[in-house]
């Protein structure tokens, strides 16, 4: 049976539950608390020496980190990755656009507001990411704009990445009122069968 090591609370984790739901893949999942130091130890970091999270061990003793790869990795030979050679590429143009250009800002912010709850703390680092994360709010808006999904008019795992922490930019301080695509593409990906949320 597949295992997860992760955090449902954290987008990186909650896209690979959200792709496991999907899909309905039994799966055992293993919470692994960072802020405790849980993937520093020398059992987690054997695993991954990275010791980030989520970590899927898709054999016994066999691990892929990074959750984008987890998801390419679930996905194949399955609707949520298509065939078509562009198509494919495009998927991973979203993925790596959701790890450069999204998630770093987005993401982080909601950590310092939501997790540590010390928003004047981090107050200066907030405020830097404030415009690279509404910049990349409106390449989505650009590209959903007539579109129901980021690629070939589908969901795809592209879709999965993006939502993630798309769907909760507002516990990060951004505002989603002026994005109207990107609002009615969550709501699309929130009705899609086997959808789960960060509760689980």
């Amino acid at each position: 049976m597949l295992r997860v090591y992760g955090d449902i609370q954290s987008g990186n984790c909650y896209k690979v539950k959200l792709l496991l739901s999907h899909l309905a893949l039994p799966h055992e999942w293993v919470f692994t608390d960072t802020r405790k130091g849980e993937t520093r130890t020398p059992e987690f970091l054997a695993k991954n020496p990275n010791g980030r999270i989520p970590l899927l061990e898709y054999e016994a003793g066999q691990y892929l980190p990074e959750s984008n790869a987890i998801l390419y990795y679930l996905a194949e030979g399955t609707a949520y990755l298509p065939q078509d050679r562009l198509a494919r590429a495009q998927v991973l143009q979203w993925m790596f656009f959701e790890q450069y250009s999204h998630e770093p800002y987005i993401a982080t912010s909601r950590y310092y507001l939501h997790f540590l709850g010390q928003g004047e703390k981090y107050k200066e680092e907030i405020e830097r990411r404030r415009k690279p994360g509404y910049a990349a709010l409106g390449v989505m808006e650009s590209r959903l704009s007539g579109r129901q999904y980021l690629v070939a008019e589908r969901y795809t795992i592209a879709d999965v990445a993006l939502y993630a922490y798309t769907h909760v930019a507002h516990e990060g301080g951004f505002d989603l009122a002026a994005y109207p695509a990107v609002r009615d593409w969550l709501a699309r990906v929130k009705a899609q069968p086997g959808h789960v949320t960060m509760a689980g």
